[in-house]
Parts: C-alpha cells; sequence; structure tokens
C-alpha cells in the first residue's frame, strides 16, 4: 500500500512538471511570435504552480512572464503592465542571482532598458510640464525597475511634493534620508576648440579620448555637492505643510546639523517657532540669522515677510529698509515697505468713515492719508523703474496718482497699463 502511494505522488509530480513544461512551450512560442494575448493566458495558467517549479523552471517563467508584460505595454502603455513586466525581472534576477546563472538574466535586460526608457522619458515629460499627478508615478516606477537609479526615487519625491501629495512624498523623501542617499555625480567637461564651448564628454573615457584627438582641451571633473541636507530639508518642508509643527522642527534642527550656515533653514525653524509661539525662541534664531549672513538683503527681505506675518509691521518696515540699503534695487523689498507702510491707511479710512459729517476732521484725516500716499509713492516708482512691466506696481501707482491728484502722472501710468493689457 505504501508503495502505491508513493508510485502515486511520484505520478502527481509527473503529471505537474508536463503540465508546466508544456505551458511554458506555449507561452515561450507566444512571446516568440508576438502573441502577448495567448502568452498572458499561458502565464496566468502557470502563477499557481511556482511554488512546484524547480531552479531551472523559476527563471525561465519569470522571463516568459516579464516578456509578456513587456509586450503588452507596446499596444496598453498601463502603470500596471510595466509593474507587472518589472517585478517579474526582479524576481528573475533573484532567482539567477542565488543559483549563479544569469542566462534569462541577460535575455531580459534588453527588454528592461527599453521600458526604463520609455517610462524614464514619460515622466520626465509629464515633469516638465508640471503634470505631478502623473509624473510622481512614472518617476517611481522607474526606480523600481532600476532600484540603482536612487535619483529617480529623489525626482518621484519632488513630483510628489509639487503635487500636494505630502504622504507620499514623505515617505520618498524619508526612503531617500534612510538610504543614505546624497545624490553626487560627477561632471566630465572639456571645451570644443573649434566652438570655445565647454561641453559634458559624459564619461572620463570619453572626455580623456577626445582630449587625445586634439579637438577638446581643458579637461574638468565636477564633483556635485551632496544633497543630504537637502532631503531631510525636504522632509521639514513636508511636515510643515502636513501641519506637523513639533516633526517639523526635529526636521529641521537634523538638517541644520549636516548644514548648519544654511540661512534658510535658520528662518525655517524659526517661522515654526513663532506658531508654537516660543518668542524668545524666535528672536534668538533671528539673531542667529543676521549674524550669519549680516550683509545678505534676501535675509533681511525674509525677516521683514515674517515680521510683517506676526503682525509687527514696524520691525517689517525696518527690515524692508536694510535690505533695500543692501541692493538699491531690490523691487520686491520696496513693494513690500510700500506694503507695510500703506498699513496705516486702514485706520485713516476709518477714522474719515467715522467723520463724514464732521468735515473740518474729514478733512484734517484726508490730508494725512495724502502725505501718506505721497510718501509712499516714490518706493513703488522705484520698483516700477526697475521693473517696468509689473501690472500689480503699475495699478498701485494709478491709485496713489488718482488720489493725490496727480493726473499727468495718472494717465501716463493708465497709458502704460493699457499698453500691457
Amino acid at each position: 500500500m505504501r508503495n502505491q502511494i508513493v508510485m502515486l505522488f511520484a505520478l502527481l509530480i509527473s503529471v505537474a512538471a508536463f503540465a508546466q513544461k508544456n505551458e511554458i512551450k506555449a507561452a515561450e512560442k507566444a512571446v516568440k511570435k508576438g502573441d502577448f494575448a495567448a502568452a498572458l493566458t499561458q502565464v496566468n495558467a502557470l502563477d499557481g504552480m511556482v511554488s512546484n517549479m524547480d531552479d531551472k523552471t523559476l527563471p525561465k517563467y519569470y522571463y516568459l512572464r516579464g516578456e509578456t508584460y513587456a509586450g503588452l505595454s507596446k499596444t496598453d502603455p498601463s502603470k500596471e503592465n510595466y509593474k507587472e513586466a518589472a517585478g517579474s525581472f526582479e524576481k528573475l534576477f533573484e532567482a539567477e542571482e542565488k543559483s549563479g546563472i544569469n542566462k534569462y538574466s541577460t535575455m531580459a535586460q534588453p527588454t528592461l532598458n527599453t521600458m526604463i526608457s520609455e517610462v524614464s522619458a514619460a515622466g520626465i515629460k509629464d515633469y516638465q510640464e508640471k503634470n505631478y499627478a502623473s509624473a510622481k508615478g512614472e518617476l517611481h516606477q522607474v526606480y523600481s525597475m532600476s532600484p540603482k537609479d536612487t535619483v529617480f526615487l529623489e525626482y518621484a519625491a519632488n513630483a510628489a511634493y509639487l503635487d500636494k501629495d505630502y504622504d507620499l512624498a514623505l515617505d520618498y523623501f524619508t526612503e531617500l534620508k534612510d538610504l543614505g542617499y546624497t545624490g553626487i555625480v560627477k561632471e566630465y567637461t572639456a571645451v570644443n576648440i573649434e566652438t570655445g564651448e565647454r561641453e559634458n564628454m559624459g564619461t572620463q573615457n570619453q572626455m580623456d579620448l577626445m582630449v587625445k584627438t586634439g579637438t577638446y582641451s581643458d579637461p574638468q571633473v565636477n564633483v556635485s555637492e551632496s544633497k543630504r541636507a537637502a532631503i531631510v530639508k525636504n522632509i521639514a518642508f513636508v511636515h510643515v505643510e502636513k501641519g506637523d509643527t513639533e516633526k517639523a522642527i526635529q526636521a529641521v534642527r537634523d538638517a541644520r546639523e549636516m548644514d548648519p550656515k544654511d540661512v534658510n533653514l535658520i528662518l525655517t525653524e524659526a517661522n515654526l517657532q513663532i506658531k508654537l509661539e516660543n518668542k524668545e525662541e524666535f528672536a534668538k534664531l533671528m539673531s542667529e540669522a543676521v549674524e550669519l549672513d549680516p550683509d545678505n538683503p534676501a535675509l533681511f527681505f525674509n525677516l521683514g515677510v515674517i515680521s510683517g506675518e506676526q503682525g509687527d509691521v514696524e520691525k517689517a518696515k525696518e527690515y524692508y529698509r536694510r535690505a533695500i540699503e543692501l541692493d538699491p534695487n531690490y523691487v520686491d523689498a520696496y513693494i513690500n515697505l510700500g506694503s507695510a507702510m500703506l498699513d496705516a491707511d486702514k485706520q485713516l479710512v476709518e477714522d474719515m468713515n467715522k467723520n463724514l459729517n464732521n468735515f473740518d476732521k474729514y478733512d484734517e484725516i484726508k490730508a494725512k492719508q495724502v502725505e501718506l500716499y505721497k510718501e509712499v509713492i516714490p518706493l513703488y516708482e522705484k520698483a516700477y523703474e526697475v521693473r517696468p512691466d509689473d501690472l500689480d506696481t503699475i495699478r498701485t501707482l494709478m491709485s496713489l496718482y488718482e488720489n493725490t491728484g496727480m493726473d499727468d502722472k495718472f494717465q501716463d501710468m493708465k497709458a502704460k497699463y493699457d499698453s500691457l493689457k
């Protein structure tokens, strides 16, 4: 009886192996013919037999499965087809790595390379066209197909952030951090002797070769800066967007440990601290930023913005004036300073409305308003001088001129406005 059971078990194995071989042959034949719909039928039939496949059959199955879905993607370029193909090839590589044989891995590589090229091109195109919803998936798919190309995980993280998919962006940026991603690349360049332009040679060997031919000179190897601090900074910004202030502060501090001289990180933390009403910490960080970069007009401009957001208009005006001292052509500083000064107009308008029947008082307040407008006009005129096509500045000047009785200047500015509309 026992012998019968053993024989029956052996017979079952033999039948299963025979079925596998038939399905494998049928799938292989369909793939070679390019009949991927038929190949899919055979592959699906094999899916339930994977656990019983031997070390020789399993790699071939994954190869055929990958080729099938890659073939289907040519007529139906859906993410699912690419995902299934990439997943199959990944399992193929794992299976053959264990066995030390790379027969089917070698055969699959050209198809995988084509897929990577197609998906990366689509992802980059969508990213450039600001179609971040599609780009984030396509760029991450490239990374899934080629995990060594971690730069695509960075691109996917940026796309998710720009798409305001903050949970996904946080996952991707955190993965980059955990991987120890630096984003450091080497750029090999040389000067084209004929054109005088510096060109990217791609590789060290290509650069050396072109210099030896005598058509290029002055070879240089430039190494980009590490992006580790930027990745951690982005994690902080995601937490800010998610409203996780405490986590954001911790992430900013982690980033500052890597890049302690990044003034923007100090400003970011300062803004977070004030949200928590930690005014002493805010003041400390502000002093640190100014001490670190005392001649940076952008720093003082940002300090003005932060102070204005916190309701300290006088401090904001002080910072904007300092930014203008450091950069006399800082348009946004002129505009923001003018806006901060016009903050007093709200009270003047309110007081005039209260004194509509008191003509003397009304005229007194109106005179103060005109005086304020005349004080502000030079700021907007300077902004207009530096940036003459800015419609917002032009509209503001039109209003100021009209309310101060500067009719000629109003007409000139209106003509300018009409020409730009």
